[in-house]
């Protein structure tokens, strides 16, 4: 039998504010445990929360940025369930009334463009931290386990997908869209080793062809996209198996090991009536009216897909080099960045894309590895297209730029990198080279112009590389015919 697999994600998103949710602890990753906390996130009894304003305006800008209608009111609940990174024995989160709702995100999967739709965008506190002593790390088989609570309270907004996923690499695609587009609205770090995105993901499998959803299981806290694809891989290819011999799928929460590629339960799923949702007492209604969603709107900074059909409608540039400029918000400044000090934008972009990451790449690292300025590239493109220095030499400058932040000019005369364009010079110089091969140049003249490449490399052979190519050809041509 053949299965589809149906996929919904929920993706939690720690915000890069100042402080907590509820609370005036400071947010900040490691540190001394449990030295960055309070009464209120402690829950104390009498401690009273008070929302974050800071966080409720980045929950807004995600909803926009996901095409979410943001009602005039919501509200906070409780979410309760025992567990000892709770210290309230409840979470303060959203249920029937969340702050955005019926969104989408448009993304391309084997250059088929399909829209996933977004159930809702709300807010909740994070939890504290476990940290499990032996068993890998994990709670099944630790010796003891500590908490940290330093995370507890963090503003976290969670968003929700419809079921409208059918493949672990439209998952994986999905996750990767949505980072990028978190990454441009500067409200996370989305630093997955970290904790601040991680990845619930929901998954049923149904026979091909039939509309009907079979029973879910959940893979838990996915910290990376390779982990998302392949547990989803894994536990596609689990239900399936189980289903053909005869057995049933129990909702359940499954954990993945990558390292074996095993799925294995860990708890029974949750239903949401087992939560006891009720109404947060202690904290007012969100009223968002038309003003404050207007104001918000507004500020919005330019999102990847705007600014990748910008690049193509304005600069001129590829469909495909727009996509690798703005899949990440660093690359896609840096690129803005440089025009600013240069003006051929399709100079600039294959560049960037061929000599900038292909250093990165070689490095291991990221844009930050990089030391070379933008403003400097602008001034090394202009080199190289005034004819200063070579095409060839300029890829040299430019490695040596990432590595050691010198800038072009200093690097080309510290090297005497300077392209050679005087032409009694040159000419001296093709002289000599042609004086040298009579062979060669016998072959020329019988007709073999394709002999001349010879010459040219030869020329730069003596000159390192400085010579300018168009006028060492020019050189050639007229010297051989004479």
């Amino acid at each position: 039998m053949d299965f589809e697999p149906v996929i919904g994600l929920e993706i939690h998103v720690e915000l890069s504010t100042e402080s907590k949710m509820f609370c005036g602890c400071r947010v900040k990753f490691g540190g001394e445990p449990n030295a960055r906390c309070c009464p209120v996130c402690m829950a104390h009894p009498g401690a009273l929360p008070v929302a974050n304003e800071k966080a409720i305006e980045y929950l807004a800008r995600i909803g926009l940025a996901l095409n979410c209608s943001i009602p005039e009111r919501s509200i906070f609940h409780r979410k309760n369930y025992f567990y000892p990174d709770l210290p309230k024995g409840y979470q303060i989160s959203q249920y029937d009334r969340p702050f955005a709702v019926d969104g989408r995100l448009e993304i391309v999967v084997d250059d088929e463009q399909l829209t996933v739709g977004i159930e809702r965008v709300h807010m909740e506190e994070d939890t504290a931290k476990n940290i499990h002593a032996g068993g890998g790390g994990r709670i099944a088989g630790a010796v003891y386990s500590l908490i940290d609570f330093n995370r507890s309270g963090t503003p976290l907004v969670e968003i929700v997908t419809r079921p409208e996923i059918h493949s672990p690499q439209a998952a994986r695609t999905f996750l990767n869209k949505l980072k990028n587009l978190l990454k441009y609205l500067d409200v996370s770090d989305c630093n997955m080793e970290e904790g601040s995105l991680r990845c619930d993901a929901n998954v049923s499998v149904r026979p091909a062809g039939s509309s009907g959803l079979g029973v879910k299981t959940e893979l838990k806290n996915m910290n990376s996209f390779k982990h998302l694809e392949k547990g989803l891989a894994m536990e596609i290819e689990r239900q399936a198996q189980l289903i053909e011999s005869g057995g049933q799928v129990v909702q359940q929460t499954v954990h993945f090991d990558f390292a074996t590629g095993e799925v294995t339960p860990m708890r029974s799923k949750e239903f949401a009536h087992d939560y006891r949702y009720f109404p947060e007492p202690d904290l007012v209604p969100l009223a968002a009216g038309s003003d404050f969603v207007e104001k918000i709107r507004a500020a919005m900074p330019e999102l990847p897909d705007a600014r990748a059909a910008r690049y193509v409608n304005d600069l001129g540039l590829p469909a495909y080099n727009s996509e690798v400029l703005t899949s990440s918000r660093e690359l896609s400044d840096f690129f803005e960045a440089t025009l600013a000090h240069f003006d051929d934008a399709r100079m600039a972009s294959n560049w960037i894309m061929g000599e900038l990451l292909g250093y990165i790449n070689a490095a291991g690292g990221d844009l930050a590895s990089c030391r070379m300025a933008p403003a400097e590239m602008g001034k090394l493109l202009a080199m190289i297209r005034s004819g200063a220095v070579s095409n060839a030499v300029g890829k040299e400058v430019f490695a040596e730029m990432c590595k050691t932040g010198q800038t072009a000019g200093e690097i080309v005369a510290a090297k005497g990198l300077a392209q050679i364009s005087d032409e009694p010079e040159l000419a001296a110089i093709a002289g000599r080279v042609i004086a040298s091969n009579p062979a060669q140049v016998e072959q020329f003249r019988a007709g073999k112009e394709r002999v001349l490449g010879f010459f040219v490399g030869q020329v730069m052979k003596e000159t390192k590389g400085r010579a300018n190519p168009q006028a060492v050809n020019r050189i050639l041509k007229e010297k051989l015919a004479g």
